[in-house]
């Protein structure tokens, strides 16, 4: 049965994973056609054509290998500084911009002149480019809100799971209360588990943040109002002094480091959790910061995915994964012992956490990413205007042609490290239990 969900969890995250590739090429097909520029392909994959129909003048289709997609628009770069379209030179750097220039005319057909992609206006070819990954970006942000407002997440409340029964500094090893032991205020003002906490000093609590928070501001006598079965009661606590592990502000806590705070005794329940609009939002904020700064960190997770992949060192929970990864981890999902809900919850999480990645991945300003393109638009667009303001004859289109000997270099570097990422998904890949 565990291998018929883990099969389900892998074929989830597949149709998810190309769906979110359409989704990117859609929104490059469907402005570059609003500003009409000819579209020969729209192809979902690289490799083998294994499926594909011609509709009007574009052929969609799907490849063999799914990590990945692309539309081509015709005249992607303009011709040379003579208008023509030249010979291969024998000039590797020269003959990779030849190339790049000659298969963005390759299928020019007569009535195209005016349909080429590098004669729109630099603000045209932005949103041509920057609409695909802006589709990814509208698909994580409308999964998200829907999971974390529809679905609920699993979160800490402000429901007791357990009671401690004495005092002992969270910086100690675990270890059983002994005599001469300080009880725990907590166990001492007869809190027991199941006690939903609603009150603290009087004021209404429904989040364990806010609850967390007045704890460790308070040293001495409180009130706790706790809803028992049902009813409502008042315990009377005296809050002491203890060592705590300090939090992160988002939720977590800082591994190593401990604060010196009121403490009362108890480990909150974790529940599914439904979030409000604002709450939603703020979430939100938290997750793209995490992605940003997880793409930032990047390189400094190269050692360690070396070695994973070809030494003896254990694969960090926080590693870069590629689709091999990624699409095991939702395999791993639907074998959890989590309600039906929370296993569908957590799989759209990973698809929208999937299109975070490739929307933040697609803008960095580097070709051949769409960042890139985008990035020789705007140049072209300051240096015209420059150009006017200055009364100086226009420049022309910015050959981004000429960079394709630095494309070609950003591609090799990107090629390796999905390499070296691939080897680590599969020698020691991450795991989400055991």
């Amino acid at each position: 049965m565990n291998g018929l969900m883990f099969l389900l969890g892998v074929l989830v995250f597949v149709f998810g994973l190309l769906f979110s590739i359409a989704w990117h090429e859609f929104g490059h097909f469907s402005t570059a056609r609003m500003f009409g520029v000819r579209v020969p392909q729209f192809m979902i994959g690289f490799g083998p054509t294994i499926w594909s129909r011609k509709r009007k003048e574009t052929e969609f289709g799907v490849k063999a290998i799914p990590l990945g997609g692309y539309i081509r628009m015709i005249g992607m770069f303009p011709p040379g500084d003579d208008g023509q379209i030249r010979k291969r030179s024998t000039s590797p750097f020269r003959g990779m911009i030849e190339d790049a220039r000659a298969a963005a005319f390759e299928e020019l057909q007569p009535g195209d002149e005016h349909r080429l992609f590098y004669t729109r206006k630099p603000w045209k070819r932005i949103i041509v480019m920057f609409a695909g990954p802006a589709m990814n970006l509208i698909l994580a942000v409308v999964v998200f809100l829907g999971v974390l407002m529809g679905f609920g997440i699993s979160t800490q409340t402000t429901t007791v799971a357990s009671v401690s029964e004495c005092v002992i500094a969270q910086s100690e090893e675990p270890r059983d209360c002994q005599a001469g032991d300080t009880p725990a205020p907590a166990a001492a003002a007869g809190l027991l588990p199941g006690d939903r906490i609603t009150a603290f000093n009087g004021e209404p609590i429904d989040e364990w943040d806010t609850l967390q928070q007045r704890i460790r501001d308070t040293t001495g006598a409180a009130t706790l109002t706790v809803d028992r079965d049902g009813r409502t009661l008042e315990l009377q606590a005296d809050l002491i002094e203890n060592q705590v592990a300090k939090t992160d502000g988002q939720g977590g806590y800082v591994e190593g480091e401990y604060v010196t705070a009121g403490f009362l005794g108890f480990s909150p329940a974790n529940g599914v959790v439904k979030q409000s609009f604002p709450e939603a939002i703020d979430r939100m904020g938290d997750i793209m910061t995490t992605g940003i700064e997880a793409m930032v960190d990047i390189p400094s997770k190269i050692p360690g995915l070396w070695d994973a992949a070809l030494g003896h060192g254990e694969r960090e929970q926080d590693s870069p994964m590629g689709v091999v990864g990624a699409a095991r981890v939702g395999g791993q999902i639907f074998t959890l012992d989590i309600p039906a809900s929370q296993q569908i919850a957590t799989a759209l999480f990973l698809v929208a956490g999937f299109n975070l990645s490739l929307f933040l991945f697609n803008m960095l300003p580097l070709l051949p990413l769409d960042g890139g393109h985008v990035a020789g638009a705007l140049w072209e667009s300051i240096r015209r205007g420059a150009a006017k303001v200055a009364r100086r004859p226009d420049p022309g289109p910015f050959d981004v042609a000429k960079l394709m000997p630095v494309a070609y270099v950003v591609a090799g570097v990107f090629i390796c490290f999905t390499l070296l990422v691939l080897a680590a998904d599969i020698v020691s890949p991450v795991k989400l239990t055991g």
